[in-house]
């Protein structure tokens, strides 16, 4: 592929300074209108040492409003950010709706650098390819215009470069050990960067090859390589993406919670044994997770009233506190609506060795989203794919997922809510909104049948949990924890 690249390509000055005003005056102008349109825009830049990433980004910047965007130089990950899975600091970096977020360097290193000098196992940046096309594809399903510049220069300009920078005492400290070695595996590079090429540049996310040896024709080609990107996405309607198409799902069978017996019961005196046991079981195994640094995500889902909080109590009960936290999850707030859905939750993502505990989770995109119209028909019906992903990604990096459905019927259902209305302490566990939800209780069953049918795969299962006898749900919940963690280790 590079070798069909044109690196002679020249532009003379004249003719450069007349073509840049105009196209300096319309990114901003563009910039401007992607802001009030709320469009995000990811600009990457990758390419050879040398090749003048650092110069284009600058020039890009130049031209826009400094308030609307982040330059993000992408270094070797740090200690934070190596016991969270590879894309992590990438998604909580993905910009807001009507930013500008500039990557100098980007998650490409997983396929590039740490592919030839062999930092990572083949199979994992093989399996990197698919997890970067679902990265983009989920921004870009969403509205963000994603730009990819590759900087190209020959292994003859590199070299000229590298010696030019190394003859001047003010530019000697740019060209590092790192580079040099690099550009004598200037052939493993090249190869790494034509598969890079050609297994990532998709209609959603295409690559733009630049030739870098004149830097103004570069700079040229940049700037209308954006403008080209950014003019159609401001005339397409809000409700529409470079990938949006319309979702047909395969059909469902007969309902799965229907044949849930809620009936399931402990004794008192039963349980109170079995709840102490697991809990010093899990206290033991939260101690073998840190060591062997292994994430754990626990979620929980559930009708209103199924007993969610209680059973989140008796599970941390058995927990250190310095190994867990609980994210319960409510609407969106401003900042989170300025992102993709599954931004916060990628946030909150638990380092290795740590256990993150969601009271609600990503699953309200197919639930409540789906059900009160908060989301459009496409939106949540591809969201199961999207979620898939994320969790196989969580998975890939040796996550543990556990995921429960509490499940009562409506009767236990009336009968909480009932007994909340009319004991002090638990009346402000019961609001107008759970009756609502109550009032669309066949609708939300629909949507709860089709999640634990589309989600529950062999890296993230759902365990459906009896709730109708709480004692029983949380022995149930607790021993589901205590057997994953187990079969893990």
């Amino acid at each position: 592929m590079l070798e069909t690249i044109d690196l002679s390509q020249k532009l003379g000055k004249p003719q450069y300074k007349r073509i840049m005003k105009d196209l300096t005056l319309r990114a901003a102008e563009l910039q401007r209108k992607a802001r009030e349109a709320k469009i995000p825009v990811m600009i990457v830049f990758e390419g050879w040492d040398a090749a003048g990433k650092g110069t284009m980004i600058n020039r890009c910047i130049l031209a826009l409003d400094p308030r609307g965007f982040n330059v993000n130089p992408t270094n070797a990950p740090n200690d934070d950010e190596r016991h969270r899975p590879f894309l992590w600091r990438f998604w909580t970096k993905s910009p807001e709706k009507g930013r500008i977020a500039i990557f100098d360097r980007s998650w490409y290193g997983r396929v590039l650098v740490e592919r030839v000098d062999k930092l990572i196992d083949k199979d994992d940046w093989r399996r990197a390819y698919d997890e970067i096309n679902q990265f983009e594809r989920q921004l870009a399903d969403d509205g963000t215009v994603i730009v990819k510049f590759f900087l190209h220069i020959s292994k003859a300009e590199q070299k000229k470069r590298f010696k030019n920078l190394l003859g001047e005492k003010s530019t000697r400290w740019k060209v590092t050990k790192d580079d040099l070695k690099r550009h004598k595996q200037y052939e493993k590079y090249r190869k790494a960067i034509e598969g890079m090429l050609e297994k990532t540049s998709t209609s959603w996310a295409p690559w733009t090859v630049i030739p870098s040896h004149d830097r103004r024709f570069a700079t040229v080609k940049v700037f209308s390589t954006i403008i080209e990107a950014i003019e159609p996405a401001l005339d397409r309607p809000a409700a529409k993406s470079p990938a949006h198409k319309r979702v047909i799902l395969p059909k469902m069978g007969k309902s799965f919670l229907d044949k849930i017996d809620t009936s399931l019961s402990l004794e008192r005196k039963q349980y109170d044994k079995l709840i102490d046991s697991c809990q010093k079981r899990v206290n033991r195994l939260e101690y073998e997770i840190f060591l062997r640094r292994i994430p754990v995500v626990i979620v929980y889902e559930g009708w209103d009233a199924a007993g969610k909080g209680g059973n989140i109590r008796r599970l941390t009960q058995g927990l250190d506190p310095r190994g867990y936290e609980v994210s319960p999850i409510a609407a969106p707030n401003d900042v989170e609506k300025a992102h993709h859905y599954l931004w916060r939750f990628w946030v909150k993502m638990p380092k290795a060795g740590h256990i993150t505990i969601f009271d609600r989770s990503w699953y309200g995109r197919v639930l409540v989203e789906r059900v009160e119209g908060f989301c459009r028909d496409d939106e949540w019906k591809r969201a199961y794919r999207e979620i898939n992903e994320m969790e196989e990604q969580w998975n890939n990096f040796g996550a543990v997922i556990v995921k429960f459905w509490l499940h009562i019927d409506a009767e236990e259902q009336l009968r909480r809510f009932k007994d909340r209305q009319k004991t002090a302490y638990k009346k402000w566990k019961i609001t107008d909104e759970d009756w609502r939800n109550r009032e669309k209780w066949d609708q939300y069953k629909e949507a709860v049948d089709e999640m634990l049918f589309r989600t529950s795969t062999s890296y993230a299962p759902w365990t459906v949990v009896e709730a109708n006898c709480k004692l029983y749900a949380r022995v149930k919940a607790l021993k589901t924890v205590v057997e994953r963690l187990e079969e893990r280790l």
